[in-house]
């Protein structure tokens, strides 16, 4: 009976109730702030869906109206499947690959052969830039806005034990003729600190994170082995800098942002007409207005800049070399169809998913009539092409394995496009790849202005930065 009264007032403790209320109390706070997060969550959820729902409905409602002024009879074809399990998955068996032919870089339109450097600059290079600006990427509009460079904030830092001074710099453009629209381009410049002379610089496509750099932000070319040093630190180490170019800054990358960025501005917020340029050649532009700033930089030697991307940034990089002729050194990572990639192969990613309305953004509207009423064969120009107009000055053309990367990418269809491209370097005194042998991986064709390796990693250029920056040494001719 004692122990019976014992526990009964221990439970009627009053210190006892006091600490059980507590308990409660957390856990309905507990509870409480739980179903605020879920909630936060939820409205987060439905604005992410809400948003991409109105991107989907932006860009088709483009789409639709660009294939209304083409005036396309037939239905846009449907391209393959990057997934090799799916019914319609891309080919990527070289016994299934197509006989095609190309045209001829150095034919000119009236038949004749090329064979001299001024026929070559004063005739067909004109021709094969008039024929990428209406079937592909588009024209520059005329009289495009001014843009004017402010440096937003500095500071001195170490990179793996390279004192380095960043630059974080806003590129303003002129939107008086729509204030509606406004673009401001985002660039970081690296130039190491105790810099005595102009230095060689290397512009990557990329991101940034506000107001300077991210690792964990980076793009494809930071995803290196843990045995390597990164990109910027390699080239710090040969007293060289570094810039990172923000693409969406200029342009974003899809089909609802095409009456915004400077492709709005300059249209006035309407929709294109299919002469008019896509996002890879404006972000092209974006690079040039960079290269403008470089110029005008007394640390940065704007005689020996290289440009770099990966992926759709690679097919940026390499259209930014082939149409800014101020541009050294090409580095050109993954790029593909629609960039270093022969389009006429029937392997990985094909013309219809460029021309589809999660990739058409890409190119001015001409280009959609070669997924509908027109055929791949119908285009007069190929990677090649592009490629050609580089020459002569030197292009990297980098790309990962087929077992890491996969096959969408086609490395053999890019290494064609630098085989076809190379009677044009050679005509110009310049020595091309020197072989029409798709190498072993790792093989580093590097003995001439057209260069070529497939490193063993992934989708980025990382394993071959020093492979690259060996090759471009010969160039620039500097390091410690």
């Amino acid at each position: 009976m004692t122990f019976v009264k014992s526990n009964m007032l221990r439970l009627i403790n009053p210190n006892h109730i006091k600490r059980a209320n507590e308990k409660r109390l957390l856990l309905m706070a507990i509870t409480l702030t739980i179903l605020n997060v879920l909630s936060l969550m939820d409205h987060e959820l439905q604005a992410q869906v809400s948003e991409r729902d109105s991107l989907y409905n932006l860009t088709q409602q483009d789409y639709d109206d660009m294939k209304q002024k083409l005036g396309l009879k037939a239905a846009m074809r449907p391209g393959p499947s990057g997934d090799p399990s799916a019914a319609n998955a891309a080919n990527t068996d070289e016994s299934k690959v197509r006989s095609y032919s190309l045209p001829d870089p150095l034919i000119a339109k009236d038949g004749k052969k090329v064979t001299s450097q001024g026929g070559w600059e004063e005739e067909r290079r004109p021709q094969i830039v008039q024929d990428l600006e209406t079937e592909m990427y588009g024209a520059l509009p005329a009289n495009l806005p001014a843009v004017t460079w402010h440096v937003v904030s500095e500071k001195d830092t170490v990179i793996a034990n390279f004192p380095v001074t960043e630059r974080l710099l806003v590129g303003k453009v002129d939107n008086a003729s729509h204030p509606e629209i406004d673009v401001q381009i985002e660039l970081l410049v690296g130039v190491p600190t105790a810099v005595t002379a102009e230095v060689p610089l290397v512009m990557e496509f990329g991101f940034i994170r506000w107001p300077f750099g991210n690792p964990s932000a980076e793009p494809a070319s930071y995803f290196m082995s843990p045995y390597e040093p990164r990109w910027k630190q390699q080239l710090l180490a040969k007293g060289w800098g570094y810039a990172v170019l923000v693409p969406s800054s200029i342009q974003p990358d899809h089909g609802a942002g095409l009456r915004t960025g400077i492709i709005g501005l300059a249209n006035k917020g309407k929709f294109r007409r299919p002469e008019q340029w896509g996002v890879l050649r404006a972000w092209a532009w974006g690079a040039s207005q960079a290269m403008d700033y470089f110029e005008s930089d007394p640390n940065v030697d704007a005689s020996r800049i290289g440009i770099e991307g990966t992926s759709r940034y690679g097919k940026a990089a390499l259209v930014t070399m082939a149409f800014d002729n101020r541009f050294s050194l090409g580095f050109i990572g993954s790029s593909g169809a629609g960039g270093a990639s022969i389009l006429r192969r029937n392997f990985g990613e094909q013309v219809e998913n460029l021309t589809s309305s999660a990739e058409y953004h890409w190119f001015c509207g001409n280009f959609l009539k070669y997924g509908s009423d027109l055929a791949v064969d119908d285009l007069p120009v190929d990677a090649h092409s592009l490629l050609a107009l580089c020459a002569p000055r030197p292009v990297f053309i980098s790309v990962g394995s087929p077992f890491i990367e996969g096959q969408w990418v086609d490395a053999r269809g890019m290494f064609l496009g630098g085989v076809q491209a190379s009677p044009v370097y050679e005509l110009l005194g310049k020595k091309g790849l020197g072989t029409s042998e798709f190498p072993e991986m790792g093989t580093a064709l590097t003995d001439g202005e057209v260069a070529f390796r497939q490193h063993a990693g992934g989708h980025s250029t990382g394993p071959n930065w020093s492979t690259w920056i060996a090759w471009a040494s010969r160039y620039w001719n500097t390091g410690l």
